[in-house]
């Protein structure tokens, strides 16, 4: 079985998580609590499954899915590309990672690439996103900033990738 880097989870417990944290995104966005949504939805589901589904400790099936895509109003093959852009790079050897998480690391050695993801997070704010993709070639030059082997970097980048908690 193969593990995620990011995560130490195999691929469809990292995936089940981030469906589930698109899933309660979408639910908070409408400001519905997990009883609004059970009230919406045409099958008898509880709410303690509702919340393993958010929590991404337990499968739902595709019919499932389909019903609470439709209940939040959201097309569920533009849910299913978002959860799989979260979990696969969307090309092989980058990295996708959160800006707000890059600048609340505390490292010393991280200053540049803080103060780079501050700046970043400065230009896009109107875009609203604070995920970026780093290439190799880019993650090499930040090492280089920092002073510290792009090896190093990359595995402490791996941790600040777009996370299961938004």
């Amino acid at each position: 079985m193969t593990i995620h880097p990011a995560t130490n989870l195999c691929p469809s417990e990292t995936y089940c998580r981030a469906l589930g944290d698109e899933l309660r995104r979408l639910r908070r966005r409408r400001e519905w609590t997990r009883k609004d949504l059970q009230k919406r939805l045409p099958s008898n589901i509880s709410l303690q499954t509702l919340a393993t589904y958010e929590l991404g400790t337990r499968q739902c099936s595709v019919a499932r899915l389909v019903e609470l895509c439709l209940a939040l109003d959201e097309q569920p093959e533009t849910l299913i590309a978002k959860v799989h852009r979260r979990v696969f790079p969307d090309n092989p050897g980058c990295i996708r990672v959160s800006l707000t998480h890059v600048v609340a690391d505390s490292q010393p050695e991280l200053l540049p690439l803080r103060r780079w993801a501050e700046s970043q997070l400065r230009q896009h704010k109107p875009s609203g996103s604070d995920e970026v993709l780093l290439s190799l070639a880019a993650i090499e030059c930040m090492a280089e900033l920092c002073a510290i082997p792009a090896a190093d970097l990359t595995a402490h980048l791996l941790t600040l990738r777009c996370p299961n908690d938004r």
